[in-house]
């Protein structure tokens, strides 16, 4: 799922990946939400509440809004700049910035209780999160050739309604790869809106602990290839076994 990439990687490898990964952006996105009143996975509605602001007069919210909006984009490039380094080939370029995620969302479980509502914790939390998901969208991204966006929806749905429209022509069956690009749109809305929904039913009874739920998940993805790769292994050698 990560360590595939370029000729190497195909539809079942974005898939897995879209599944996984939108399943935990749908839980932080609902987290951040219900936690901290913010929304931690996109940086589309802040640029409203930006313009909003500067509108209003009212500038510290507009510096706030505007650290948010270059944490993701801090997030991006710092995770884009590690696995650039690296090399994109090299399977443990992915460790650090899933590790750090993992890391952030941890935090969050831990000390989210603290939170009393005051502005500069609200800035803190939030901002940490939304550094998160810069994290992830690009690394995502880079794994999947930009083919799988995991942290918003709106491009989603705007490629799936072209898809869709370009499957009603009658030249639709000679599209190559048109299936299976409606069906990773489908799983990327479907897994995110899944993390929300489930995330929202959650958070009454974990409150700030349902961060250790995406956080979990990230760490199955971590080492969903090494374990599969292990276990197809052993399944090999029984089979030697029972043959011979």
């Amino acid at each position: 799922m990560l360590r595939h990439t370029g000729h190497r990687r195909n539809f079942r490898h974005n898939i897995r990946l879209a599944a996984l990964l939108c399943l935990t952006a749908g839980f932080v996105n609902i987290a951040g939400l219900l936690a901290f009143a913010v929304l931690t996975t996109n940086v589309t509605g802040h640029a409203a509440y930006l313009a909003e602001s500067m509108a209003q007069g009212d500038y510290r919210l507009v510096r706030i809004i505007a650290l948010w909006m270059f944490l993701f984009l801090l997030g991006a490039f710092a995770s884009s700049f590690f696995i650039s380094r690296i090399g994109r080939n090299q399977v443990f370029a992915y460790t650090l910035p899933i590790l750090a995620e993992i890391i952030i969302l941890v935090l969050n479980a831990i000390y989210g209780s603290n939170y009393d509502g005051s502005k500069v914790m609200k800035e803190m939390f939030a901002g940490s999160l939304l550094f998160a998901m810069g994290l992830q969208n690009s690394m995502v991204s880079m794994i999947s050739g930009s083919v799988v966006r995991t942290t918003h929806l709106t491009g989603i749905f705007t490629d799936l309604g072209i898809d869709l429209a370009t499957a009603t022509l009658p030249a639709a069956i000679s599209k190559p790869g048109l299936k299976q690009r409606i069906t990773l749109r489908l799983v990327i809305i479907l897994f995110f809106l899944a993390g929300a929904v489930a995330g929202g039913y959650l958070y009454p009874l974990l409150q700030y602990r349902l961060f250790f739920v995406p956080a979990a998940l990230l760490v199955v993805a971590m080492f969903y290839d090494i374990s599969r790769v292990r276990i197809l292994k052993v399944l090999r050698q029984l089979r030697h076994r029972l043959a011979a």
